[in-house]
This record gives C-alpha cells, sequence and structure tokens, in this order.
C-alpha cells in the first residue's frame, strides 16, 4: 500500500479537471466554502448546508467501516492518490458530500433568491458530477461505490429536508443546544466502529463532527445576542454597486479564511502539545497521535474552534473592520 503506481498523463485537460473535482470534496473545500456561504450569503443557508454535510459524512464515514468493501485493486486500475488508500471504498464520501452540499445549497435558495430554477438545478447536478467523476478517474472508487454514495446522500437529504425548518429552530433557540452540540459528536467519535489496522476515517469523522459542533454553538450564540446576519439582499443591480459589493465580498473572505487558518495552527500546536505532556510522547511521533485517547480531543477541540471561530469571531471582526 506504500508505493505510487507510475503511470503517464495523456490528457492533462481530464487530469487537471479531475483532480481539482477531487478537491473539491476535501477539507481545503469545506473550510472555504461553506464558512464563505456564512459570511457572505445567507445565516440560514449556511447553517442547513452544515447540518446535512454532518449528518451524511458521519452515516458514509460508519458505512465504510462497517460495510468494509475494498477500493479497486491497483494493478490494474491506477490510483492518483495515496492518503485514503487506506479506508475501505463504499460508500465514497467524496461523492455523497458533494451530493449533500450542492443540492442542500441548492434548495436552500431557491426559494430565496431569485435565479433560473434550471439553472440551480444544473449546476447542482454538474458539481456532484464532476466529483463523482474525479473517483473514479483518479482510481479511488469503482461505479457502485460512487453510484451508492450520491444515493445514499440523496435519501438522506430527502428524509432531513422536511424537518429542517424543526431542527434549525432548535439549534438556534433551546438551551441546551451547546450541551448537545458537544456532548453527542464526542460520544459518537469516541464509540466509531472499531478496525483492526489504522484508517483515518476515525480521524476525518472527529474533523467533520468536531467542526460542526463548534459552528451549531457559534450559530446558538449569534442567535442569543442577536449578531449581524448577511444575506444576498446587499446584491443589487448596478455596475458600482455591484463593484463595490464584490470588493466586501473578497475582504471578508480573505479576512475570515486567514483567521481561521491561523486559529487551525494556533490550536493544532496548543492540543497536541498538551496531550504529549499528558501521555507523554513526543509531538512527532505518528503512531501516538493515531491512538484513540489523542486522536479524538486533538482532532475535535481543534475543528470545533475553528467551527466556532468561523461563526462567530470571524463576523466580530468583519464588524471591527466595517466590512459588513
Amino acid at each position: 500500500q506504500g508505493f505510487t503506481q507510475k503511470y503517464i498523463v495523456k490528457n492533462y485537460f481530464y487530469y487537471y479537471l479531475f483532480k481539482f473535482s477531487a478537491a473539491l470534496g476535501e477539507e481545503i473545500f469545506y473550510i472555504t466554502f461553506l464558512p464563505f456561504t456564512y459570511w457572505n450569503i445567507d445565516h440560514s443557508v449556511s447553517r442547513r448546508m452544515i447540518i446535512v454535510w454532518s449528518i451524511v459524512m458521519y452515516i458514509g464515514q460508519v458505512s465504510k467501516d462497517i460495510l468494509k468493501w475494498p477500493r479497486p485493486l491497483s494493478p490494474p486500475v491506477v490510483k492518483l492518490e495515496m492518503r485514503t488508500n487506506a479506508e475501505y471504498g463504499m460508500p465514497s464520501t467524496h461523492a455523497m458530500a458533494a451530493t449533500a452540499i450542492s443540492f442542500s445549497f441548492f434548495i436552500a435558495t431557491t426559494n430565496q433568491y431569485k435565479y433560473p430554477f434550471e439553472l440551480g438545478l444544473v449546476a447542482a447536478f454538474v458539481f456532484s458530477t464532476l466529483v463523482c467523476l474525479s473517483r473514479l478517474y483518479t482510481g479511488m472508487h469503482t461505479v457502485l461505490d460512487v453510484i451508492g454514495g450520491a444515493l445514499i446522500s440523496a435519501v438522506l437529504l430527502m428524509l432531513l429536508y422536511p424537518a429542517w425548518d424543526m431542527i434549525d429552530h432548535l439549534l438556534l433557540t433551546s438551551p441546551f443546544c451547546p450541551l448537545f452540540s458537544i456532548v453527542v459528536p464526542l460520544v459518537l467519535c469516541y464509540n466509531y466502529p472499531k478496525l483492526d489496522y489504522y484508517s483515518p476515517t476515525r480521524g476525518d469523522t472527529t474533523t467533520i463532527l468536531g467542526a460542526a459542533a463548534g459552528a451549531t454553538v457559534g450559530f446558538w450564540l449569534n442567535n442569543q445576542y442577536a449578531a449581524p446576519t448577511n444575506t444576498s439582499k446587499s446584491f443589487q443591480p448596478g455596475f458600482p454597486l455591484v463593484t463595490s459589493t464584490m470588493v466586501f465580498v473578497l475582504a471578508r473572505f480573505f479576512v475570515g479564511i486567514l483567521v481561521v487558518l491561523l486559529t487551525r495552527w494556533v490550536m493544532k500546536s496548543v492540543v497536541l502539545g498538551a496531550l504529549g505532556y499528558r501521555y507523554k510522547f513526543p509531538i512527532r511521533d505518528l503512531e501516538a497521535r493515531r491512538r484513540l485517547e489523542v486522536e479524538v480531543p486533538y482532532k475535535f477541540v481543534t475543528y470545533s474552534s475553528v467551527g466556532f471561530t468561523a461563526t462567530v469571531i470571524v463576523p466580530l471582526l468583519h464588524e471591527l473592520l466595517g466590512l459588513m
């Protein structure tokens, strides 16, 4: 599993298209697009996407380690990625995340903002299809893995949609929301299905649930203190106004991402250092960092801090800098 099969790229357009599409189902996309919608589009849209994303991804990751279906064999398949090779294949969580995020964004915005219904539907379909095809191109999944992931995500989205408003209302108003948002994900992470060998699925799941937990606490806190809400109402016709709006959008995004990445770096160092002191291991010891008592608190605290920063600290900073 530790070697990379040699290959020759014959079509660079497909190569870079699907390498880029594969990245749309990874952390780099989540940590940019989800906060972007919160800072620049609409809080309610962002909340719904994060709820759906976290539930869908948890079910997908757990399903992998319960079903234990292997990934495609290499050879004959050429694999362009190695990090996720230790994970099982069915279902494709890239396909699940792409389907959940694109269609939940489409459903959440179609009734609030004026744009052609067909355009939104096509955009969601193209986005999810590109991510699904990228998993075949990179050799990480079979066709069945991808179809299964997309279908499971679609079914979960249909089941969750009728309860969106109720869930959103409870998360914003219930006095038990902060406790529930932290305790339940932690219990799920500590009781994640055990494997005979190390797989990054538990760590990735902890990252996702931690980020969602921190963001949910931030949603609740913002609602208690009536934090400013970003909506697309600020986008009005007229070139000068659109130009001015885009400057604010980009400014909010770059300031926010800088703060989020700084938070992640600081918290990783602090939490890992504290755990290393507690359990007596050097910070660079990869095997020690994979232990349950280290990996779960390390990733959960780090990414819950990221989620909280993105939803509370960054909007306050935007307001302080006059970017609202």
